[in-house]
């Protein structure tokens, strides 16, 4: 079996996805300024440290995400069909 993943820019589907794997939009402490959140991220229970990460509003972190032109690149499930919470920010025109 393989893992199947999905591209979307989509901002209801990358809202759907990321809470119903118990995700909340955040960025890297200490990136960006004023008006810039800085580097974007999800934070999933038992993951990146809370020191690391600060959570933003989706409005913020879609604000960001449409300005930098990149597109979600999300797994679906695990090559073992195992649920997974593997995303990545690509570039949209890839």
């Amino acid at each position: 079996m393989t893992s199947r993943s999905k591209t979307t820019t989509d901002h209801e589907e990358i809202r759907r996805w990321v809470e119903q794997h118990d995700g909340v939009p955040a960025k890297v402490k200490d990136t960006g300024s004023n008006e810039d959140p800085g580097i974007l991220r999800i934070d999933f229970p038992g993951g990146a440290s809370e020191e690391a990460l600060e959570h933003v509003d989706w409005d913020v972190w879609f604000e960001k995400f449409d300005k930098s032109n990149v597109a979600f690149l999300y797994q679906q499930e695990k090559a073992s069909g195992e649920d997974s919470t593997f995303f990545k920010l690509v570039r949209a025109d890839e």
